[in-house]
């Protein structure tokens, strides 16, 4: 402070990315991808028999990538809200969070879609 012995230092802190919004998309670019796999093993092996088997095998692992996208997209969202005072750390990523819940989302939905469309060919085969 000018004119007295004491001194005041303010540091500026940068912004930082959420560590959750990545996680999510991550997790979310994740579950869209094991989606796919779930219906090519589901159509592929409709005929034999063992396509809803080995797709919904991987549907565990998209559901759970899936919502772990989704999740983690909201937790993200949350913390990048979070009012903070000015020497605490503040939060970016808005767009990521809302695209790891995106993807987490259509994970799940290419999930469902994929294995029912299995489960419906190899019941009529």
């Amino acid at each position: 402070m000018p004119g007295t012995s004491f001194a005041l230092v303010h540091l500026d802190v940068p912004p930082v990315t959420s560590g959750l919004a990545v996680g999510a998309l991550v997790a979310g670019i994740a579950s869209v991808l094991v989606s796919f796999i779930v219906g090519c093993f589901g159509l592929l092996g409709a005929q034999d028999g063992w396509g809803v088997w080995v797709g919904g095998a991987f549907a565990l692992v998209a559901g759970v990538t899936g919502g772990a996208g989704v999740l983690l997209g909201w937790l993200g969202m949350r913390q990048i809200r979070r009012a903070v005072s000015p020497p605490a750390i503040r939060f970016t990523g808005r767009g990521i969070a809302i695209s790891g819940i995106a993807c987490g989302a259509t994970g799940l939905g290419l999930t469902v879609v994929g294995l029912a469309l299995a489960s419906l060919i190899q019941v009529t085969a």
